[in-house]
Formats: C-alpha cells, sequence, structure tokens
C-alpha cells in the first residue's frame, strides 16, 4: 500500500489508479498540478540535495571498483595462471562466467532487497562476500584446494555484481538532482569499468609471464604497449617446469593478498557509514512512491519500450563484456602478447571510462537527445571493430598501430553508452523502481555474456569467432536503436513540479 497518498495524487492527477495499481506503466498526465482541483493537495514537494551525497557516491563506487576488479582478475593473466594451476582456456573462462551465471541467478533477489531494505542492506552484505570471496583464494596455493578456493570466491564476488554494476541508476535516483542524474550514474559505472580495467595493467605487473627457452626461462613484463627497446631478462637456470610454476603461484598470492586487503577496507567503509537514502528527497520524482516489487515487475514486463532497450543493451554489452574478459585468449592467437594484449584491455576500458563521464554530463545538459548520442555511437563503434576485425585477420594490412587504435576507440565508443542505457531506461519505465528496472537490464546484459563465454568453454573451437560475432551485434542493434520511442516519463515529472504553478504562493 502506498505510504503518501497525497503525493501520489499530485503527481498522476486523474490517474492515480494507474500510478497505484500500475494498470498502464509509464503513462503520465499532461498536467501534474493537482491544486487547482483539489485545494487541500500541496503543489509542491519539499526537496533538498545534500553535500554527503559525494561521499556516498564515492563510496558506492570503491566498492564497485573493487568488486569489477575481482571479477576480471584472471582474464589478464590467462597465460600465466594456466602454468601455475594446470588449467586451460575453459578454466578461464569459467572463472569469468562466474560473474553472468551469479547475476542471472541473484539479480532479481538483490533487485528486492533493495527495493524493500534499501541500498545500505544491499551494499554492507554483498560488499562482505567480496571480501569472504577475496579471502579465501588467500588460504593455499596448492593446485588442486586453490582452484576449488579460487572458484568459490569468484562466485562470491560476483554475487556482489547486480548491485555493484546495477546500484548507481539507484544511488542516483535518492541523492542526486535531475541535472546531476546522468552524471552520477556515469560515475559509478566508470568507477566499475576502471576496477575491471585495472587487472590488465596490475595483473602482468605482479604475475609476469614467464616462458621456458632451452632449460632457461624469461620473464616477459615489458611496461611498453609495442615495440619495446628493452630485451628480455634471461636467468641462466635450470629450474624445471615445476620450479617455474611454484614461482608463478607466489606472484600471484602476492596478487591475491592485495586484493583481500583493499576489498576487506571497503567493506568496512561500507558497514560504518553509508545510508540508505537522504532525510528530503533530492527530486519530485524521488518523493513520489513507487509500486510494490511484484507489481513492478508485472509492469515491467509489459513494457515494450523496456524490451527494446534491453536487446540492444543485453546483446550488444553482452557480447562486449565477454569478449574483453577474455582479450588475451583472444589476441594469443595471432602472435600479440599477453602483456600487449593487458594493456591494449586497459587503455580500452580506461577511454570508455572518461567518455562515459563526458558523455554522462553532456546528457544531463541536453537530455532530451540521449538516442541520438546512441545512435552515433553505435555507427562510429561497429566502424572501429570492423577495421579492428578485418585488421586482425588481414583481410586489410594488417599493423599494430591499426589494431590498438580501432580497439581503443570501439571500447571507448562502446563504454560510453552504458549510463545513457540506464537512465533511459529508468526514464521510460518510471515510476517503477530504478532498483526493479536496472536489475533487470544488467541481468539481460549477463545472460549475453553468458552465452558468449559458454561458447568460449567449448573444446577447440578457437577465437576467431569472437570478432565477428562482436561486430555482428553493433550492426544488428543499430535498426532497433532508430525505431526506439523517446520517453522521458520520471524528468517530465520533475520538469513540470518546477514550472510556477497559478495560484500557488511563492
Amino acid at each position: 500500500m502506498m505510504r503518501d497518498t497525497h503525493l501520489q495524487k499530485a503527481a498522476f492527477p486523474g490517474n492515480y489508479k494507474a500510478a497505484s495499481e500500475f494498470a498502464h506503466l509509464a503513462v503520465l498526465p499532461d498536467k501534474l498540478n493537482a491544486h487547482d482541483k483539489d485545494p487541500t493537495i500541496s503543489p509542491t514537494v519539499t526537496t533538498e540535495v545534500y553535500i554527503k551525497r559525494w561521499y556516498v557516491l564515492a563510496v558506492f563506487s570503491l566498492f564497485a571498483s573493487i568488486q569489477g576488479g575481482v571479477w576480471n582478475t584472471w582474464g589478464p593473466i590467462a597465460s600465466a595462471s594456466e602454468d601455475a594451476f594446470g588449467w586451460t582456456d575453459s578454466t578461464i573462462a569459467l572463472l569469468s562466467n562466474w560473474g553472468a551465471i551469479a547475476y542471472i541467478i541473484f539479480a532479481f533477489p538483490l533487485s528486492w532487497l533493495i527495493v524493500v531494505k534499501g541500498i545500505r542492506w544491499a551494499c554492507v552484505s554483498m560488499s562482505f562476500l567480496v571480501a569472504l570471496g577475496t579471502g579465501l583464494r588467500c588460504i593455499t596455493d596448492n593446485p588442486i584446494t586453490a582452484t576449488w578456493l579460487i572458484h568459490i570466491g569468484q562466485f562470491l564476488n560476483a554475487v556482489g555484481g547486480p548491485v555493484a554494476y546495477g546500484g548507481s541508476p539507484v544511488i542516483s535516483a535518492e541523492w542526486f538532482p535531475p541535472h546531476q542524474r546522468t552524471t552520477a550514474t556515469a560515475i559509478g559505472i566508470t568507477f566499475n569499468n576502471l576496477g575491471v580495467a585495472a587487472p590488465f595493467l596490475l595483473g602482468p605487473y605482479l604475475v609476469p609471464e614467464r616462458k621456458i627457452m632451452n632449460s632457461t626461462y624469461f620473464i616477459d613484463s615489458s611496461p611498453e604497449l609495442n615495440n619495446s627497446t628493452e630485451s628480455p631478462t634471461f636467468f641462466n637456470l635450470t629450474d624445471s617446469f615445476s620450479d617455474i610454476a611454484a614461482e608463478t603461484r607466489k606472484d600471484i598470492m602476492l596478487y591475491m593478498y592485495i586484493s583481500c586487503g583493499v576489498s576487506v577496507f571497503c567493506f568496512l567503509l561500507v558497514l560504518i557509514y553509508f545510508p540508505n537514502k537522504p532525510p528530503l528527497p533530492p527530486s519530485t520524482s524521488a518523493a513520489l512512491e513507487r509500486p510494490e516489487f511484484s507489481s513492478g515487475f508485472k509492469s515491467l514486463v509489459r513494457n515494450v519500450t523496456f524490451w527494446q532497450i534491453s536487446v540492444v543493451y543485453g546483446v550488444s554489452f553482452g557480447i562486449y563484456g565477454g569478449w574483453i574478459s577474455v582479450l588475451d585468449v583472444n589476441l594469443k592467437g595471432h602472435n600479440i602478447s599477453e602483456t600487449e594484449a593487458g594493456w591494449s584491455g586497459f587503455y580500452a576500458t580506461l577511454a570508455g571510462s572518461c567518455s562515459a563521464l563526458f558523455v554522462g554530463r553532456l546528457a544531463d545538459i541536453f537530455f532530451h537527445h540521449m538516442k541520438k548520442y546512441l545512435i552515433t555511437i553505435y555507427i562510429l563503434a561497429g566502424i572501429s571493430f570492423a577495421v579492428f576485425t578485418l585488421a586482425l585477420f588481414e583481410i586489410i594490412p594488417f599493423s599494430s598501430g591499426i589494431l590498438y587504435t580501432t580497439l581503443i576507440l570501439g571500447g571507448l565508443l562502446l563504454t560510453a553508452a552504458i549510463p545513457l542505457f540506464n537512465e533511459i531506461c529508468c526514464e521510460a519505465t518510471y515510476p517503477i523502481s530504478e532498483g526493479i528496472t536496472n536489475f533487470a537490464l544488467t541481468m539481460i546484459n549477463n545472460v549475453g555474456i553468458l552465452v558468449f563465454l559458454l561458447i568460449q568453454m567449448i573444446p577447440n573451437i578457437g577465437t576467431m569467432w569472437q570478432n565477428w560475432c562482436l561486430l555482428g551485434s553493433i550492426v544488428l542493434c543499430l535498426p532497433v536503436l532508430l525505431f526506439l520511442r523517446d520517453r522521458f516519463n520520471r524528468l517530465e515529472v520533475d520538469e513540470e513540479r518546477t514550472k510556477p504553478t497559478a495560484g500557488a504562493l511563492t
């Protein structure tokens, strides 16, 4: 039952039944002011913006970045990990796939937790699971035992994925005014992406790849992306393969200790102070009561616009998310080292994170042009990955410069679209809670990741299909974007409420 009937009537005059019972999703009246019809209804909602919103966003962003970094631990050090523990490419794919598997299982339970209990409960419990999961990975480096503990740790970390990846729009809606919502969402998503990017740099640095060459081995940890002038360092040792694997496991354990330390620190920050919401809402749309979880979910399922957005987001970003997580496996078949693949993946994700902030701020200023932004981004990203794929398979002249430029540019463009999808979906489905809408959206994205990585686990399937699959997903999503209807239900509530009201005291 709605707790504030007056606010609902003020926002949905003449359509209160639709707002409360959700017989018709995301349908707003032409006018939001009910004061003229019913003088007992206040035409205004008291709102306030608090400076501590930035602290809440900062703590959440730290949690999101750590969760993303732990998820992407193994892809950037795939070759070294396979030598150290006797793994295969399928093992690396499964470790990454735990993120999608857990996301699909726990997205809706965690969505319910946020809607019913609030974002604090979700962040405290999930940051604890991330800390616990990273702690399990620190227990031993025995290959058999460690493999089991690492899988369990990856799964526990993955359970926190829906909150870390899908919680940004909830934070922005509860704490930020309308002209900062997309920016706040972009910041949370950016830090999650930065966390995903960090292992591309940190992993090969802490766990350098050791290659056996005629009873010697050398460490391949060049700091440069390409064309390094430094020669590999050779050690005139006669270590057996098992000795080299043991040294690599020591490096991996140091990596695990660092991950555990920062995860525990983040959990303590969330536990000490992380409120659900401010004393007063930052906007009218945040003040209005939302439907309960079950009715909101049923209405979401009937929303055609939601499914249009979900198809585009789930297909393109699901495939891109799986593709970038096994980039090392993809590129090593083309004589590109783990270090080079790591740097290229890092730069692509870093560039995408910066572009997401820029596009998010731009969307807050020119909010009604989101569809145009998305179409432009997809056209340019499609061109970039087309050139990347053609160059990788030498259909057009191959060069490292073309390969890395198109990879980074494609990542920059696609990642920039993430906060736009999150916000445009929340706008189209309002007044359904952002906790329901965005968790459903990102769960569909993880279905795409899961399918992609499951295909990767097929023995001897190779990697050629991955790049064509990514390119095809972008091209196929463009027609759906072209027919997408712009709907800004939530923004219309806030904009109408800021207009002067006839007969109201000012």
